[in-house]
């Protein structure tokens, strides 16, 4: 069975950035770069002009930077997943900051990956994001803690490991690997965080799991 071609509208005021993203991204088998642009409102408009899987998004545009007033990529990808439902963001920064990688979950990024990265995170990010998950590169979801910043749940060591390993895309068989358990022990570990979160999903499990501080990211 021909595996689905991926399609990527790469967002990044730079040219030079864009035209490697676009080289890098074209030579990876079942990825496909269909637009490109470096102002974060026509990146609202091809977002829902030509329905990409995947939106790759600087997280700091020069016409708005981060601010909420701005028209930045935390506003671009904000506007993207209200407008474009079913067009997954993925944004590709310099900035490993908790307050970037929060704020960019909560406008609905399903991906949060460094641009000084290995492409491998880059190419896995982007295939997590298409099929509905969450890809987070390991800098940003680097540890995960047994208690909240506001009350809520708290996650056993496994429980934790199990959301951290699932922030960074990984498959259930992946996880399995990794901690030396079955597949049946990950899926028996993610009802338990589905219920104690009251989520439905791995990228809702992911989201929430940041916005309540049980997912602790660790800058350095």
């Amino acid at each position: 069975m021909t595996e689905k071609t991926l399609r990527v509208l790469i967002v990044d005021d730079h040219t030079v950035v864009r035209a490697g993203l676009r080289a890098l991204l074209e030579g990876e088998p079942g990825l496909d770069v269909i637009a490109e642009t470096g102002d974060g409102r026509e990146a609202v408009r091809l977002a829902q002009r030509l329905r990409p899987d995947v939106v790759l998004m600087d997280l700091r545009l020069s016409d708005g930077a981060t601010s909420d007033d701005g028209f930045g990529g935390i506003e671009a990808t904000r506007r993207i997943t209200a407008a474009a439902p079913g067009v997954h963001v993925v944004v590709l920064t310099s900035y490993s900051g908790r307050g970037d990688v929060v704020r960019a979950v909560e406008a609905g990024a399903r991906g949060y990956i460094l641009k000084a990265g290995p492409p491998e995170e880059l190419f896995r990010a982007v295939r997590a994001a298409a099929a509905g998950g969450m890809g987070l590169a390991p800098e940003a979801a680097a540890r995960l803690v047994g208690r909240s910043a506001e009350p809520g749940p708290v996650f056993t060591d496994r429980e934790s490991e199990v959301v951290r390993l699932l922030a960074e895309g990984l498959s259930n068989r992946a996880i399995a690997s990794a901690l030396f358990v079955t597949e049946a022990t990950v899926k028996t570990h993610l009802v338990r965080i589905y219920r104690k979160l009251g989520t439905e999903n791995r990228a809702g499990t992911v989201s929430e799991a940041v916005r309540l501080g049980l997912l602790e990211l660790d800058v350095g």
